[in-house]
């Protein structure tokens, strides 16, 4: 009977380890393809150069897309939409074959990428572009070519990719407001 108790005991503990770690689990990326299609423009995705965005939230199949990386962060300061975010993906540029091809399969985690914001390229919807990288040493190299300031995601001014107006000066990024999630 003891040995029975012991079992039962030791196999919720194990189901209750294996719960939380698929609860901590981001999904994976999904590949981008002719289907996308941007939330905001209704547009097709492959039809527009630059980085690419995609939103996975647990009440939906099929992720949210964006035509660029800075309205899938815009996305998430919005109020009115979804909470139930379970994965930000954005191209990383530093692989991307190309800015006008910026790849189907290398997404990386926004929360984690290094973005250029205010440089000179501009966005699917030409709008100003928040450029995600993988690696520091890319995004400086970018920023070498093309202007602009290296931010994390929680540092991207909201201001900046919901306003019209890019910062002029890394100066006045210390000082507008940003997302604190």
């Amino acid at each position: 009977m003891k040995l029975r108790l012991i079992l039962a005991l030791a196999a919720v503990v194990a189901l209750a380890g294996c719960k939380e770690n698929t609860a901590a689990t981001m999904p994976p990326a999904v590949a981008l393809n002719a289907d996308a299609m941007g939330v905001f423009c209704g547009m097709n995705l492959m039809e527009h150069p630059g980085p690419k965005g995609q939103i996975i939230t647990a009440s939906r199949i099929d992720p949210y897309w964006f035509s660029s990386a800075r309205d899938a962060v815009a996305f998430t300061l919005m109020p009115d939409q979804p909470r139930d975010i379970r994965a930000i993906y954005v191209s990383d540029m530093g692989r991307a074959p190309s800015w006008d091809a910026p790849g189907e399969t290398n997404w990386i985690d926004a929360k984690t990428a290094l973005f250029v914001i205010g440089s000179r390229k501009q966005g699917g919807m030409g709008a100003a572009e928040a450029v995600p990288f993988g690696e520091r040493a890319a995004a400086e190299a970018f920023v070498a070519a093309n202007g602009g300031q290296v931010v994390t995601f929680d540092k991207i001014p909201a201001d900046y990719v919901l306003g019209s107006e890019p910062p002029a000066a890394a100066n006045e990024l210390e000082h507008s407001d940003v997302r604190t999630n």
